[in-house]
């Protein structure tokens, strides 16, 4: 099945949505992502945002306790399709689960990867990064932050003229790319084709085991194709989410950040 195409011709943008783990570290024995922030699951944050930045079609792809998932998505109706990662191998593996959604795209149609864990992100951001995206040709574009603690972020590495060289995952950089500071909050945007020819060359991480979308980009860059980075996401919009504290904390400023909206519509 083909994406339709907007007003520009260009074809309309499909995300995909990580949403299958457990978030061990929540205490709870409910999927991380449907832990309420703002009065909802965080996963509902996310997938507004994706329909905000003209999304044709959300792909969340579930897996730990998946019926929660979809019942707290329920509401969004055919905007919202699933796949099912049955055996949580990491963010590559889940990305792949969803190969027969994917592989029914238009060529060229533009698919954010994101994480469901992420309720602060922004519809803006996101047309940003689409953006980017379209302007350049890119078949991978990443959308970074700059903190002033990176620490636990995979760093993004540029070259000299400032083009995209690598990730880094923190345990595996040096000194040097430690105290970089420009980090990767895993807001991807891919070329469909692309996305899966190069997932398909992602081999397992030999300390975890796992396989990782991260290495899409540099297996993209390796093979000549163009791989963008723009640094357009708030430091804010960041905040981790791994404790009921931290999850205090994301609510608080989501709803500090709905009501600063509604305060602004009232006053127009």
């Amino acid at each position: 099945m083909g994406v339709e195409k907007g007003t520009t011709g260009a074809a309309m943008p499909v995300a995909v949505v990580l949403a299958a783990g457990q978030g061990v570290r929540m205490r709870s024995d409910l999927p991380k992502v449907v832990h309420p922030v703002g009065g909802r699951a965080m996963v509902c944050a996310v997938v507004d945002a994706c329909l905000e930045a003209g999304c044709e079609r959300v792909i969340v792809v579930v897996g730990y306790r998946q019926e929660a998932v979809r019942d707290a998505l329920s509401a969004y109706g055919p905007e919202v399709c699933f796949a099912v990662q049955a055996e949580q191998l990491g963010t590559g593996h889940a990305v792949l689960s969803a190969r027969r959604e994917l592989e029914g795209l238009a060529a060229g149609t533009p698919v954010f990867v994101l994480c469901g864990d992420g309720p602060l992100i922004r519809g803006e951001t996101l047309r940003t990064l689409l953006a980017r995206h379209r302007s350049s040709g890119a078949s991978a574009t990443l959308a970074t932050a700059v903190l002033d603690d990176p620490a636990g972020y995979g760093r993004v590495v540029r070259d000299d003229a400032g083009g995209f060289r690598e990730i880094v995952e923190e345990k595996a950089a040096t000194p040097e790319q430690r105290a970089i500071r420009e980090v990767n909050p895993s807001y991807y945007c891919f070329e469909a084709g692309a996305l899966l020819r190069a997932l398909d060359r992602v081999r397992r991480n030999p300390a975890s085991g796992e396989y990782y979308v991260t290495d899409v980009p540099a297996l993209l860059l390796a093979e000549g194709a163009r791989v963008e980075v723009i640094d357009a996401v708030p430091a804010e919009d960041v905040l981790s989410i791994n404790t009921p504290e931290q999850l205090a904390e994301v609510d608080r400023v989501f709803r500090s950040r709905a009501g600063s909206r509604a305060g602004a519509g009232r006053g127009a």
